[in-house]
């Protein structure tokens, strides 16, 4: 198999969640900023037009990053990061979903519609009206999360999971695209930086 992976947060959870398992699997750039993820060989690929994109053995091919990794940590022997049991992976779910909803979701499409705008806004359909409320959304959610991580080291509770990695790559993202962490929010800026520690969010 081979993932096919570019700049940006999404590819970057993948392989953020790879190095942390100890997964090595061949990988394939694709040129996002020239749009070769919007035509051909890549859209025969993925008709999405996506990154990532992992292709499989048999020529399956998995999109969507939560899938993606799911998909890797059932495949790979060693310590599951999704959960040994399914209680364990109810939780990482759950918090991931959480995260996916709450926070990146807004904060992608705020940047999308507004300072990603001038690459975006001939791909697909952007909101720069909507910008400002959709990041202000994703503070509040981040907030709530603040309060929760004065009492718990990582975001699903006590152990290091897939919904602190997806939150992590998103926040590195909005640091350098006008969304950056507030400091007014401490726990959070605290469990960022223990993260960000972690060999793993170099991948």
């Amino acid at each position: 198999m081979k993932l096919i992976t570019s700049i940006g947060p999404n590819p970057h959870v993948v392989r953020m969640f790879m190095a942390e398992r100890g997964i090595e699997i061949p990988m394939e750039e694709i040129d996002i900023r020239a749009g070769d993820n919007r035509k051909a060989p890549y859209l025969a690929t993925n008709p999405a037009g996506q990154s990532p994109c992992l292709v499989l053995d048999n020529g399956d091919v998995v999109t969507e990053i939560t899938a993606i990794c799911e998909y890797l940590d059932e495949k790979f022997p060693g310590k599951k990061l999704m959960g040994e049991t399914p209680e364990e992976r109810a939780q990482n779910r759950r918090w991931t979903r959480w995260v996916d909803l709450n926070i990146v979701e807004p904060m992608a499409t705020g940047f999308r519609s507004s300072e990603g705008l001038p690459m975006f806004q001939d791909r697909m359909r952007c909101l720069p009206e909507a910008a400002p409320g959709l990041k202000a959304c994703a503070q509040d959610k981040i907030e709530f999360l603040d309060g929760r991580l004065a009492s718990q080291p990582y975001v699903a509770g006590e152990v290091f999971g897939l919904a602190d990695i997806l939150l992590f790559c998103f926040q590195a993202f909005g640091n350098v695209v006008g969304q950056p962490l507030n400091p007014e929010f401490k726990n959070y800026a605290a469990w960022y930086a223990k993260v960000g520690e972690r060999p793993s969010a170099k991948a």
